[in-house]
């Protein structure tokens, strides 16, 4: 099950079926993505992403899938490397508590999060090797990306899980927090990016992913940014950074 609420321009999809460790079958994805697409339609500033109970995610749902006759490609390719680009490329920031288990999907949906705040105690990493399956959903980029060849294979091999603490010290993502503190911390970066200059955090947010996607080299990458920031200048929020800053007072964004 998936909910959506939105909130002083700030969706929150929250993956809510606990009992299974918010696991994800055919239909729930085609759910994420409808919810995806609802905080799109309704032009939200910033959107969190959270799973409901004792983790965020633990993967696909394979309680039903029998083996022989499994549809892998039209699962992953059909299904879930479409979704984890929609959600990458959504228009506005994107923030992710990551609690629990984070595991294949789960963690590819935390890879094509912007920003995913950890907890001291979730569990991300590859247990494939007890299923003989590998891992999917972007995992092997962002492990050979951050971590290397070493010891990326290690982690697959033996099936051993980071803490979250580990994770982020590994340079995985964006900061760990306690337990108890992580949810709130999230949902108050979120409400912050929201109330800020929206505009200009999506021109970073692409120009992010193009350096990561096309490997742009130093003075590539300085170009996009100078058209990048002469096209903000046109904006509303542009100018009115440029006068809060000069009247000595805090802007008031609007996202445009």
């Amino acid at each position: 099950m998936i909910d959506l609420t939105i909130d002083d321009d700030v969706a929150t999809v929250v993956l809510n079926a606990p009992s299974k460790l918010n696991s994800l079958d055919e239909q729930a994805l085609h759910d994420l993505g409808r919810a995806y697409d609802e905080a799109d339609a309704a032009g939200v500033r910033a959107l969190v992403l959270r799973g409901e109970g004792r983790a965020f995610c633990a993967g696909r749902d394979i309680s039903a899938v029998d083996p022989r006759d499994d549809d892998v490609i039209g699962y992953l390719g059909g299904l879930v490397t479409p979704l984890l680009q929609r959600m990458s490329r959504f228009p506005a920031p994107t923030f992710a508590v990551a609690h629990g288990a984070c595991l294949g999907v789960g963690l590819g949906l935390l890879i094509s999060t912007d920003v995913v705040y950890v907890a001291e105690s979730a569990k991300i990493g590859s247990p494939f090797a007890a299923l003989g399956a590998t891992l999917d959903s972007g995992g092997h980029a962002l492990f050979v990306e951050r971590l290397g060849a070493h010891k990326t294979l290690d982690l697959i091999y033996t099936g051993r899980l980071m803490s979250g603490t580990e994770a982020v010290t590994s340079g995985l993502f964006s900061r760990v927090l306690p337990d108890d503190k992580v949810l709130q911390a999230t949902t108050d970066a979120a409400a912050t990016a929201a109330r800020g200059a929206t505009a200009a955090f999506l021109s970073s947010k692409q120009l992010v992913a193009r350096i990561r996607d096309e490997r742009l080299a130093l003075w590539d990458s300085i170009e996009i940014e100078n058209a990048a920031q002469a096209a903000l200048c046109d904006t509303d929020d542009y100018r009115e950074g440029f006068a809060a800053f000069q009247e000595k007072r805090k802007p008031q964004f609007r996202g445009r």
